[in-house]
C-alpha cells in the first residue's frame, strides 16, 4: 500500500478520492491548493504518489508546477495527474517522469488502474 497525497480544490471529489484509496489500503494526506499541498511535500510525511488535479483555483496548470517541484524536493516521487479538461501535447510534455494521467470524471476501478500503472498496489 502507499502514501498518497491528494491534491484537489473541488471538496466533494478531494473527500471521494480520498475515501476510495483508503478503502482499498492506502494512507493519504489531502490539500485543497497549492500552498497546502506544498507544505506538506516540504514537511516529514511520507508520500510515495501525488495524486494532482493539473487545473487548481490558484494557478491554471498549477499541478503541472507542483508535480515539478514535488519531484525535485523528493526524487521518486510518482505523480498521478487528473483533468476534467483536454491533456494537451504542451501540456503532456510538461510532465514528470513516471507518471500517468487519469481523466475526470473517473471511477474507483479507473483510480485504482491508472495507480496499478505506475506499480501502487492496493488491497482487494
Amino acid at each position: 500500500m502507499a502514501s498518497i497525497l491528494v491534491v484537489e480544490d473541488e471538496v466533494q471529489v478531494l473527500i471521494l478520492a480520498d475515501t476510495y484509496l483508503q478503502e482499498h489500503g492506502h494512507t493519504t494526506l489531502s490539500a485543497s491548493s497549492i500552498n497546502e499541498a506544498t507544505a506538506i511535500i516540504e514537511g516529514d510525511d511520507k508520500i510515495d504518489v501525488l495524486f494532482t488535479d493539473i487545473g487548481l483555483k490558484d494557478e491554471l496548470e498549477g499541478g503541472l508546477k507542483l508535480a515539478v517541484n514535488a519531484v525535485e524536493r523528493r526524487p521518486g516521487l510518482k505523480v498521478l495527474y487528473t483533468s476534467g479538461q483536454a491533456i494537451t501535447d504542451g501540456m503532456r510534455a510538461l510532465f514528470v517522469e513516471d507518471s500517468a494521467v487519469l481523466p475526470k470524471p473517473y471511477t474507483v476501478d479507473q483510480l485504482l488502474t491508472a495507480l496499478s500503472t505506475l506499480g501502487v498496489d492496493h488491497a482487494k
